[in-house]
């Protein structure tokens, strides 16, 4: 079942940091980085905001065995 667009939860920075139990400052390097290493973020002005679900997809596929 696909997310609605409107329906979606964001986190600030905190709070995904809380989430992936991560520092803040953590969260703020892998928003300046390139590449698959980059956390998916939306820009709001000089707010950054997270969709819960897609920073957790990311972080399981950095998963390694």
């Amino acid at each position: 079942m696909a997310v609605n667009e409107w329906e979606r939860e964001f986190m600030d920075v905190a709070e995904t940091a809380r989430v992936l139990k991560v520092h803040v400052s953590w969260v703020y390097e892998r928003t300046r980085r390139r590449g698959q290493d980059r956390i998916p973020h939306i820009k709001l002005g000089k707010y950054l905001r997270f969709d819960r679900s897609e920073v957790l997809t990311w972080a399981f596929g950095r998963r390694s065995y």
